[in-house]
């Protein structure tokens, strides 16, 4: 099987149930909001939540694939940027025991976290620092970095950064590794799209996108977005949601069902996506295969909150997956 490294924002998710919101009224959160905060606030909410019953888990969309994939036996890594901090120690502990390789470089800026506050009406309040996340640059990459792998597999909200971006994809096609990309967001793809479309045409293999990110890159709806895609790269993958999705490679397309799942939240589905797709695609597998496992897997993550799932929920993945694969 062939292995795969990430690169990406290296965001430590840490998770809070609280017995009431007076958190919230203390830090001036409204409740069901997302608010990026400043370094003090921060590591002040940090400071309250830390000794509560709290889960932490390496977060980020790229580190979510990654962690995936190691999940489902891949040989793994992953490229980001923390501080010297606890919240740095966690990110990498937490990503050995998954068994994921990381190469964390250290910044100056305190390590990037996102809080995530879980009240008795089950709302879900967030408190977002991206920190040292965001000082990796261009000239942090090296091919020493990526030897060894195979698949390199990029977050879209790198693709701000274009320098880091365009240096991270010419090491990487060079070195003869296929290169896969997450557009991650309409709105980062509205704001790079001459740039995204350089770089797809150039150098990704791989596009993952939803139904607003496929339209944002193409003017299209899913099916003409999905051609459209596929005429610039290797394998082209649009998500419907709750409608499955559509897969293309040359002339072969195909539609995938959606697995059966009862929706607790929806973070990280995509994720999750790529990682049952990568997972099979690199062994080779045919591209129906590879959507039915990013689709199962996908199914599995929205049933819990927050992208951690438990050993067992894994071990009965692993099973699927493998159910899905001898199908084939």
């Amino acid at each position: 099987m062939k292995s795969i490294i990430g690169i990406g924002n290296a965001l430590t998710d840490v998770l809070a149930v609280l017995e009431d919101d007076s958190l919230l009224k203390k830090y001036r959160l409204p409740s069901g909001s997302m608010q990026w905060v400043s370094k003090e606030v921060s590591q002040s909410i940090w400071n309250d939540v830390k000794d509560r019953k709290t889960e932490i888990v390496p977060g980020g969309s790229a580190a979510n694939t990654i962690s995936g994939c190691a999940n489902l036996g891949m040989e793994s890594g992953f490229i980001g940027k923390v501080g010297d901090d606890e919240i740095g120690r966690l990110f990498r502990e937490g990503q050995e025991k998954t068994g994921i390789t990381p190469h964390l470089l250290l910044g100056k800026d305190s390590s990037g976290r996102a809080m995530v506050f879980i009240t008795p009406d089950s709302e879900r309040t967030f408190a977002d620092y991206m920190g040292a996340a965001l000082e990796l640059c261009a000239e942090d990459l090296e091919e020493a970095l990526f030897k060894g792998y195979d698949i390199l597999h990029i977050e879209g909200y790198l693709v701000q950064s274009h320098a880091l971006v365009r240096r991270a994809v010419e090491i990487c096609k060079k070195m003869g590794m296929t290169v896969s990309i997450d557009l991650a967001s309409f709105n980062v793809v509205e704001d790079n799209y001459d740039f995204l479309h350089e770089i797809v045409e150039k150098y990704v293999d791989i596009v993952f996108a939803n139904e607003a990110e496929a339209k944002a890159f193409t003017h299209k709806g899913p099916g003409e977005a999905l051609d459209v895609i596929a005429g610039m790269c290797k394998v082209a993958v649009v998500k419907v949601g709750g409608d499955g999705s559509f897969v293309r490679s040359g002339a072969l397309k195909r539609k995938i069902e959606p697995f059966p799942a009862r929706k607790v939240d929806t973070t990280g589905a995509g994720d999750l996506f790529a990682a049952g797709f990568l997972y099979a695609y690199a062994q080779g597998l045919p591209l129906e295969v590879c959507g039915k496992a990013g689709s199962y897997v996908s199914s599995k993550v929205i049933e819990v909150v927050g992208t951690k799932m438990s050993d067992q929920t894994w071990e009965e993945i692993r099973k699927k997956v493998a159910g899905i694969i001898a199908e084939k």
